[in-house]
């Protein structure tokens, strides 16, 4: 492998009937950032079927080049015929690094790919930067410039894991969403589009698709939430967590919880933030009764304003909060309730 021929950032932009997940401008975002330090450019990768009108907004959204790979068996996601596709762009274009979000499809799809193409590929990535491996010069060991340097959690969260893949192409990560942030929009901004019809060969590992059904649910994304009333084991109980959504509906916010709530029974898993959660980002976020474990607090930390409640003055939670509160949550949530409805009355 020439490592050398190797240029370029690339994202896989996923999409699921036809409509682009954000996940896809997240990564775009994060990629501009890489590519400024290289001084090359982004490319985003898209796979699918009757998906020409996707390029014009990936490029409003920072993309400089989108690579459509249109084909009647990328229609609906199965591993085999996406990881072809995605494999042949990589061993035509060959990007030096390569990005997917860590989303249900992302997951199953990066590791596969890699294995193809013989690289290596660090999961659930929070941080990527462009530094010097190993970090630190060693005597008698080459320190390479220019490399991908993926951080993610390690062993439970209790540590933090800082990796490199400096002897093969492309660098490959997987990144979870809501972690990045993406360009603001530029309408009217062109990207150079295109189409690339790699042979496709069907196999035994191509699985038939006999029907489709679509979960219908009433859970709110608490990604897209400006603010979010998140309840932990605290709380008590799931008739307490009234409480919360009582705050939740006069600030115009939503309710999630940490993993304890979901483990408990009394929440369901879309709701959880954390490590095996979601990553949010809110304007505004509550942490009522959570302790503050590195788990949960690594999928909330980057919010604008954190208020904790706890009774435990010593709870980690208010080391990362901007506001807190000591005391009982069964008195303090209904009275800031009744207060935030006062003071919102007023001024209308």
């Amino acid at each position: 492998m020439s490592l050398e021929e190797y240029k370029g950032v690339a994202i896989f932009a996923q999409q699921v009937d036809n409509k682009l997940s954000s996940i896809a401008f997240e990564l775009i975002g994060k990629a501009h950032e890489l590519a400024a330090d290289l001084g090359t450019d982004v490319t985003a990768v898209v796979l699918g079927h009757d998906i020409a009108g996707l390029a014009d907004k990936l490029g409003e959204y920072g993309a400089d080049k989108v690579v459509l790979i249109d084909n009647k068996e990328l229609e609906t996601y199965r591993t085999e015929p996406y990881a072809q596709a995605l494999t042949a762009y990589i061993n035509e274009y060959k990007p030096e690094i390569m990005l997917v979000g860590a989303t249900a499809i992302g997951r199953d799809l990066g590791p596969t790919v890699s294995a193809r193409v013989k690289t290596g590929l660090t999961a659930d990535c929070t941080s990527l930067e462009i530094g010097d491996f190993p970090l630190q010069a060693r005597e008698g060991q080459e320190q390479k410039h220019n490399q991908l340097l993926m951080t993610r959690p390690a062993f439970g969260g209790n540590t933090i894991a800082t990796i490199a893949c400096p002897d093969n192409r492309p660098q490959m990560a997987t990144v979870r969403p809501g972690v990045m942030q993406k360009l603001p929009k530029e309408a009217g901004r062109k990207a150079e589009v295109i189409n690339f019809n790699p042979e496709l060969t069907v196999n035994n590992r191509f699985v038939e698709i006999l029907n489709i059904v679509k979960n219908v649910t009433s859970t709110v994304d608490i990604m897209a939430a400006k603010i979010l009333v998140s309840g932990g084991r605290g709380v008590g109980s799931a008739e307490n967590f009234k409480l919360l959504e009582d705050l939740a509906e006069v600030l115009g916010g939503t309710v999630s919880c940490s993993r304890a709530v979901v483990d408990s029974g009394w929440k369901p898993k879309d709701l959880q933030v954390g490590q095996t959660g979601k990553t949010v980002r809110p304007n505004v976020y509550f942490a009522i009764g959570i302790s503050g474990a590195i788990q949960h607090t690594a999928g909330m930390e980057e919010s604008d304003i954190i208020i904790a409640i706890n009774k435990d003055e010593s709870a980690p939670i208010f080391d990362v909060a901007d506001y807190g509160i000591v005391g009982d949550l069964n008195k303090i949530v209904p009275a800031l309730t009744e207060a935030l409805k006062a003071e919102l009355a007023a001024k209308n």
